[in-house]
This record gives structure tokens, C-alpha cells and sequence, in this order.
């Protein structure tokens, strides 16, 4: 088969890569924890002080094997069935990950581990193979070995000579492995996947992609292989490559590549899904809360921004588009009591007041720090010469400076101070050690966030 693929789509197959993943991690470890086997415990991770429409975080294998999908609502669980229900304890399962995390690392160095999720890893084991005397299974199963002996956590594993390849081997050849091993070269990847369904079974093809690709009359790898690739671009765009590159088993990018990469735009978002729907006005709390935590954020990396956008969706009964904008500033900031109601004033604008809202998004954009930011470095300048002579309480006065020094500008530095404190005593004390007012009314959510990890208690 490989004689016949085009010299554009041979993969390079000098490199060998392991992805491991842990199987069903959360409910892995709660079954650790009380001492379980988590191949015959019954066990899901879910809060049980939500109601039965929650989303289990994890499934244990042995109810897997029953038919339970890992990522069923509580309620769809079948009734006969008798399981124990943990509630999410995050902090405790990242501090599994950073155990298993330091076994891969007696084996690999850092520069060879790609951490894809909390559970995920992958693995450059080019270099280490000699050295150890393993093949690339026996290397895996080495691994696997190591984790499950020291940590107590079941491992899958893939294997492929590019990391898309291991990640399908992962996430498709060894679910059938007795080994839980799967292993794949672009060869074996044609002869075996390309006529596989469903083709969202496969890294990076979302539903939505799939729905494209039926209208043009594309169930399988081996259809995208053989597509015309001017229509393929006409419908993806730059994706298209990806997709014709996966379709034939190559990926270029490297675990060094991704290690090298600096993304030249940043930006920081958070979002809610409340509880249930909220009012206008305690949407508005929300929206305050938020880009205050995030303010304070900005401040501890060190980085200003001069754009916001927001996006709030309305009751899920309405069944209306989320609603959207933006503001901007003039210089680049993270002063809250400058950005806080500006946002509010965003809020105002672009949100029906009639409608009680369900979800709410800000992102900080093009972050910048804020020690190369030319602007804010002429506006400490100037400070220091306004402090020096008196000028930085009360209406400021610019009488005597190059440079005339505004309000704003006062401002941006006491709010850097303040919340430069704030956050030193959220880090010493803990992060409800400090908060304002409106943490504390009815629809505030922000001190029960902070007890949580991921939106889930610690």
C-alpha cells in the first residue's frame, strides 16, 4: 500500500511516540482511594448535591463494560445498577497526576513529554529505546507497568511514528487490544482505519466537521484521502490541510515544535454556567465578579490589556443566540476600577434586560506584558515624577511636566498596588482570604468558585 501514496503524503517514520492515557483517571483514583479495583467497581464521579441531570466526570471501567457512556448525565444511569457516586475532589486528582507525572519523568526527560490533558501524555521515545533495550510495545508496557505498580492507576497506551498516529492508535486500536496497547505506522493505518466509522472516532473531527463532510458525500479517512482538494479547501480553509495530512496517517509536528512554539497573540478567558437562570441585575453581579477575579489575575502574570469582549447566552428555554461586544481602552491596563465598569457598561448595552441569563464568557485579549509595554513604562515615569512633587493625591495638576500626568494614569498604579496586596494575601492566606462586598450577596458566586478547581470542589 505505502508504494502506492503519493510522495506529498509519505510520513516520515524515522521517530517513534507513545501517548499513554489513564484509564477513566477520576473514578481510577476514587477506587485507589478506598482501596477498589476500578476493572470491578461500579463507581462515577459526580456531585451529588446537583440534580440527576449533572454530567458524570468519570465512569469506572467495570460500569463502562455495562454500557454506562463515560460521559452520562446521572439520570441515565440504569436504575438496577448499584454504584458508588464520588463527589470530584480535583486537587487530589492533579496531585495523582503530578505523581504519575514523575514516574514518566525517572524514565524521560521534560524535552521529550508532551502533557496533553491531565490524563494524557506524549511520549518521544525515539532516543530512549537503545538505550533501555525495549521495543516500542515493551516500552509502553514498561510505563504502563511502573504507573499502575507505584500509583495504582490502569494505563492505555498507543504507539505510532508521528503523534497523530499514537493518538489514534490510542484512542481507537487499543480499546480492542487485549494488551490495551495499540500500535500503528502509515501502512497499518491505511490497511486497518481508512474505511472505519464513525469518522468521529477520529482526533480533531468534530461533529460539526462530520456534518460537512456528509453534505459533499465523505464518511471515512480513505474518502478525504481521494477528495478533490480544492473543494476541500473551499470548505475548511487552512483546516484542510490538516485533514488531508491526518487522512493519510502524516503529521510534520513534532513534540520539539510544540516546545519551541510562541503564540504571538495572547489573551486569558473564563466562563460561568450558572446554577440556574439569572436575573438582569445578577447577571451584572456576575459580570463584575468575574472581571474583577481577572484584573486580579492580569495583575499576578504581569499583563495589561486594551480590549475586552463578552458573550452572555439567555435562559436555555429561550433557545436565542448568544448576545455579544466588545470595549476598548485607549492604553493597554488591568486596573479594576477602570475595566470593571466599563465591562458593566458592556453589559448594559448589549444585554436584553427582559431576558434572565444562563451563561456568561469575558475574554482579555491580545495580552501584553506589561514591562515591554511602552506606554504604561512612560506612565510609571511620569508617576514617579507627579509623586515627587506632591501631585498624586487629590485632582491631579500637570503644571511643570513634559509629559502631563492624568488621573487614569494615578489610578492604574494604585490599583496595581492594591491588588498586587490582594493577591500576595489570597497566596499566604488562602484565595477567600480577602473580598468585596458583593461576593458576599444572594446570586455571588465568586467565594464559592474559589473553593473549587475546574468548577468542581477540591
Amino acid at each position: 500500500m505505502k508504494n502506492n501514496v503519493h510522495k506529498d503524503h509519505i510520513a516520515d517514520e524515522s521517530r517513534v511516540y507513545i501517548s499513554i492515557d489513564l484509564k477513566s483517571f477520576y473514578a481510577s483514583v476514587e477506587c485507589v482511594e478506598r482501596g477498589l479495583d476500578p476493572m470491578t467497581t461500579d463507581l462515577v464521579v459526580a456531585d451529588p448535591t446537583r440534580t440527576d441531570k449533572t454530567i458524570c466526570l468519570a465512569v469506572s471501567p467495570s460500569l463502562k463494560a455495562q454500557g454506562v457512556s463515560g460521559r452520562a448525565r446521572v439520570f441515565e444511569i440504569p436504575k438496577h445498577l448499584k454504584y458508588i457516586m464520588a463527589p470530584p475532589r480535583m486537587q487530589l486528582y492533579m496531585d495523582y497526576a503530578a505523581r504519575i507525572y514523575k514516574v514518566y519523568l525517572d524514565y524521560v526527560s521534560p524535552e521529550d513529554i508532551h502533557v496533553y490533558s491531565i490524563d494524557e501524555v506524549f511520549i518521544d521515545a525515539t532516543a530512549y529505546l537503545k538505550g533501555y533495550g525495549f521495543t516500542p510495545k515493551e516500552m509502553a508496557e514498561f510505563l504502563m507497568k511502573e504507573v499502575l505498580e507505584r500509583v495504582g492507576v490502569r494505563a492505555t497506551a498507543g504507539i505510532g511514528t508521528n503523534m497523530y498516529l499514537a493518538k489514534i492508535a490510542l484512542d481507537i486500536t487499543a480499546k480492542h487490544s487485549p494488551n490495551f496497547i495499540g500500535d500503528l505506522n502509515q501502512e497499518s493505518y491505511i490497511n486497518t482505519l481508512w474505511d472505519y466509522k464513525p469518522i468521529t472516532d477520529f482526533w480533531r473531527i468534530g461533529p460539526g466537521t462530520a456534518r460537512k463532510l456528509a453534505k459533499i458525500g465523505i464518511y471515512t479517512m480513505r474518502e478525504i484521502a481521494y477528495a478533490d482538494e480544492d473543494l476541500m479547501y473551499k470548505m475548511f480553509g487552512v483546516d484542510a490541510e490538516l485533514l488531508i495530512d491526518h487522512a493519510w496517517g502524516v503529521e510534520p509536528t513534532t513534540i520539539a515544535d510544540i516546545k519551541g512554539y510562541k503564540n504571538k497573540s495572547r489573551s486569558i478567558s473564563r466562563g460561568q454556567v450558572l446554577m440556574r437562570d439569572y436575573s438582569y441585575d445578577e447577571g451584572e453581579l456576575i459580570i463584575k465578579e468575574m472581571t474583577e477575579q481577572m484584573c486580579l489575575e492580569m495583575t499576578k502574570i504581569g499583563m495589561v490589556t486594551a480590549n475586552i469582549s463578552m458573550s452572555i447566552g439567555y435562559s436555555n428555554a429561550l433557545k436565542l443566540p448568544m448576545v455579544r461586544g466588545s470595549v476598548s481602552f485607549t492604553i493597554p491596563l488591568n486596573a479594576s476600577t477602570i475595566i470593571i465598569p466599563a465591562v458593566a457598561d458592556l453589559y448594559r448595552k448589549i444585554v436584553n434586560e427582559e431576558y434572565p441569563v444562563r451563561r456568561v464568557y469575558i475574554n482579555f485579549n491580545d495580552i501584553k506584558d506589561v514591562r515591554a509595554n511602552k506606554q504604561i513604562n512612560i506612565f510609571e515615569v511620569e508617576y514617579e515624577e507627579a509623586r515627587k512633587e506632591g501631585k498624586t493625591t487629590g485632582r491631579v495638576r500637570s503644571e511643570g511636566l513634559q509629559n502631563p500626568v492624568t488621573e487614569i494614569h494615578i489610578r492604574i498604579k494604585r490599583d496595581e498596588a492594591l491588588q498586587t496586596t490582594v493577591n500576595y494575601l489570597r497566596d499566604k492566606y488562602g484565595k477567600n482570604a480577602v473580598f468585596k462586598g458583593m461576593d458576599l450577596e444572594e446570586a455571588a458566586t465568586t467565594l464559592e468558585r474559589n473553593k473549587q478547581i475546574g468548577g468542581h470542589k477540591e
